[in-house]
């Protein structure tokens, strides 16, 4: 008999047809569509089951008329009779499920069963469709020429229903990609671009975790920059070696690479993985930036699961997106470095003009005291401290007259003025030129010379310019006293000998904001400060092939290094 011929035939599939504009929610169809079918047959139970794209199994999805364990039920492809039809693409109709090897009983009073695949259009089974009879012989060859005719109309409908939700979905996530992609141009900052990143990747994905890692291909190494999951994770924030992460195959065969279970053992020893046991299956999409993978972008799933094509597609979308807002923020950064370079520029050319003219201005009024200081003649017996005041004085006055000269010559120091020195000898001298100076700010200053005298090749005056820097950076660290210790040894760095000087206070020590570019130009910790004392002094030592240092810095105090090569024998 033609199943149309059929009197329930029209109005069940009218009722089916209709529920595309009726129901929204597909488990909500599934639930119309199996109601549909269990008052159109008579039926006293039924299921519809679909096929898990991840774990490949039959999962029942909506029941009527059974325990309500029946949830719980997954079955593999060829088991029972639903697995069978599953498996085979082609419909049963069973009287008596006693004599069925197949039946697995969910419901003691079953007899007979009757089961329809649901066959898409591209001809994959997406699912089954099973109807129960207490009787035997309970459903009849006619029934089941309806129940295929039903179970068509409502694969169908289940298609459209679908479709129209990922189409929904698309149109949200493509409104989700454009308002992330204008957020991302806002942002300049490294740190807050990936944070946004892996927050905004998560929740359009719907995943467990989101990770954003940086790829430094001439060190071969990878750094976890974010890390946004929906439970507390740790993530090592460091460089690893390329070698010992999962996102090396990624990088290396710059594509898409998939993982369906990290928690297994080949996964135990990479660096870079999430510690975190509830990720599974993850999806790393490398970040590409003119053909360089410069991050990669994984998502991570609390269960197995297989990425489909459109998932694919949302990652590798997001991916361009944070390539390209990752160059931005560098190329800001550049930007910005440039800008500061080019400001730092213009104030050191104001500042040697401006250096030059007073340079000029003082060499006529610095020559006259000179000559006038030489006609005084002044002498003093040996012993009397005055004498070495004397001798210091007619020192500073030749150095004054070395700075002049220099800042008109563009501070082309003459060579001939280095000589050998006695490193204590020096910061002897020196000690003089600040005693009083530490005297009032109640501040003492202990010296023990080094047990043989350090020779170096120096100018002595550059040097003293120095330590004096340094004395005073330490006197106004300390504005209630304190006091400064000086110590010097030796110490051999690439076959050469050095002579240390180490200058330690008990001040507030260096803000950690500033601690990496103290020796930067015009950088000051101090609202009265120019910027320039410690960088002049870097490179007075740098001319000297020494260096200066910060050794150590706290609330306690601060000790600055200085190193000098000691004079060859």
């Amino acid at each position: 008999m033609d199943a149309l011929a059929d009197a329930r035939a029209y109005p069940a599939l009218y009722r089916i047809s209709t529920l595309v504009g009726r129901v929204d929610e597909p488990r909500e169809a599934l639930r119309a569509i199996l109601a549909i079918a269990v008052e159109t047959f008579g039926a006293a139970s039924g299921s519809i089951s679909l096929i898990n794209p991840d774990s490949g199994r039959l999962e029942i999805e909506v029941h009527q008329g059974m325990p309500a364990d029946t949830d719980d039920i997954a079955l593999r492809l060829g088991q029972g009779i639903t697995g069978w039809v599953a498996f085979h693409g082609r419909p049963q109709l069973v009287p008596d499920v006693a004599g069925d090897p197949r039946y697995i009983r969910l419901r003691p009073a079953v007899q007979a069963e009757m089961a329809a695949p649901m066959i898409e259009s591209s001809g994959q089974t997406m699912g089954v469709i099973n109807l129960d009879s207490d009787q035997i012989a309970g459903f009849s060859a006619a029934d089941l020429q309806l129940f295929l005719l039903l179970t068509a109309e409502a694969t169908a409908i289940m298609q459209r229903l679908w479709q129209l939700r990922q189409l929904g979905g698309k149109a949200r996530q493509l409104e989700s990609l454009i308002t992330i992609g204008q957020s991302f141009v806002a942002k300049i900052e490294p740190e807050e671009l990936c944070d946004s990143l892996t927050r905004d990747a998560r929740q359009i994905t719907q995943t467990r975790a989101c990770a954003l890692y940086l790829h430094d291909a001439a060190r071969a190494t990878v750094r976890p920059a974010s890390l946004t999951s929906g439970t507390i994770t740790e993530i090592q924030v460091a460089d690893h070696p390329l070698d010992s992460c999962f996102t090396a195959a990624a990088i290396h065969t710059r594509r898409q690479v998939e993982y369906a279970n990290v928690q297994s053992p080949e996964f135990a020893d990479l660096v870079d993985l999430p510690r975190d046991p509830a990720l599974c299956s993850v999806l790393a999409t490398p970040l590409l930036y003119e053909n360089e993978v410069i991050g990669v972008l994984a998502v991570f799933t609390d269960h197995v699961h297989r990425f489909n094509n459109d998932e694919k597609r949302l990652c590798a979308a997001l991916a361009s997106l944070a390539a390209v807002a990752l160059q931005n923020t560098r190329l800001y950064a550049r930007v910005f470095q440039s800008e500061e370079s080019l400001r730092k520029n213009e104030q050191l050319t104001t500042l040697g003009l401006l250096a030059a003219e007073i340079a000029h201005e003082i060499r006529n009024p610095l020559t006259v005291i000179k000559l006038l200081y030489g006609y005084l003649g002044l002498d003093f017996p040996e012993g009397d401290p005055r004498r070495t005041d004397v001798r210091v004085i007619g020192e500073k006055l030749d150095q004054l007259e070395a700075i002049v000269t220099r800042v008109l010559s563009f501070a082309k120091a003459p060579s001939s003025l280095h000589s050998r020195w006695s490193i204590g000898e020096v910061i002897e001298d020196t000690i003089v030129l600040i005693r009083l100076k530490l005297a009032q700010s109640k501040i003492h200053l202990r010296f023990t010379p080094p047990a043989r005298p350090l020779v170096i090749d120096a100018h002595k005056g550059q040097l003293q310019q120095v330590l004096l820097n340094l004395f005073i950076n330490a006197t106004q660290a300390m504005p209630d006293g304190g006091s400064i210790i000086l110590t010097a040894s030796t110490e051999e760095r690439n076959g050469a000998q050095f002579a240390m000087i180490d200058i330690t206070d008990t001040g507030t020590g260096i803000p950690e904001a500033i601690r990496d570019r103290i020796f930067d130009s015009f950088l000051s910790g101090r609202p009265d400060g120019t910027g320039l004392g410690l960088a002049i002094a870097k490179r007075i030592l740098l001319s000297h092939h020494g260096d200066i240092t910060l050794a150590a810095t706290s609330p306690a105090g601060t000790t600055m290094r200085i190193a000098l090569p000691l004079a060859k024998q």
